[in-house]
């Protein structure tokens, strides 16, 4: 049975089953990433809920782990060289699965970058301006009587879905016929930005087609429907 005695966020969220990947996150857009992959994979793995409306990122056991302090992060008891193996950032982490079980990205080079690039696409533009849209529009920030943060952020995520609009016109998924961490990483915070965000009406989401065709394929899929509920709130 592997030892991951030596990782000190094992002390506040003990591993039951050391012999699984252990998954440390929460049910957001970023969280149901890893947790959505883990399930279409079929990887055994024990999943800790990690409270950030309690800021549990920010205690020690969690920094060791993760210095950067967000969701999710993972130990992989079977890691390279079947050594005990910790990765944070979800998007690492989506490569990191792909690539330990040659599944969620072609197989051929040219394929395997363009799959990067759109998740990159989902890490560096998608996820963060859905993020600050839905902080505008729906929490604190809705309360700023200047409009212009907000309609930077509505006119930028209009650009991005019209990105992925454009994508997938003709596509079942991002890469073509089948889906890959690309999809996995986007899916949420579509979902989020329409559903939870409630930015609908605000980013003109029913003028799109093929991203809400998209979704609905997505969404339908049972290790999606699975994976979003993953950590369990309690």
């Amino acid at each position: 049975m592997p030892d991951l005695s030596a990782f000190p966020i094992t002390a506040r969220w003990p591993a039951r089953h050391p012999d699984r990947i252990q998954l440390y996150s929460w049910p957001t857009p970023n969280g149901v990433k890893v947790s959505i992959a883990l399930e279409e994979l079929g990887l055994p793995y024990e999943p800790h809920a990690v409270d950030i409306g309690r800021n549990e990122t920010w205690n020690p056991e969690f920094l060791s782990l993760n210095p950067n302090g967000k969701i999710p992060a993972i130990i992989d008891p079977d890691g390279p060289g079947g050594r005990p193996f910790a990765l944070f950032e979800s998007g690492a982490i989506l490569l990191y699965l792909a690539e330990k079980t040659g599944r969620l990205i072609p197989a051929d080079p040219a394929g395997r970058y363009e799959t990067a690039q759109w998740l990159f696409f989902q890490m560096a533009a998608l996820g963060p301006i859905f993020g600050q849209l839905g902080y505008f529009h729906k929490f604190a920030g809705r309360e700023i009587e200047d409009k212009r943060p907000l309609n930077r952020y509505r006119d930028e995520s209009k650009r991005l879905l019209g990105v992925l609009e454009t994508r997938l016109s003709g596509r079942d998924w991002i890469m073509g016929a089948d889906c890959t961490i690309a999809d996995i990483a986007m899916l949420g915070w579509v979902r989020n930005l329409i559903g939870f965000y409630e930015a609908r009406a605000l980013v003109e989401y029913d003028a799109l087609a093929a991203v809400p065709a998209w979704l609905e394929r997505g969404l339908a899929r049972p290790a999606v429907q699975r994976g979003l509920e993953i950590p369990s709130r309690g």
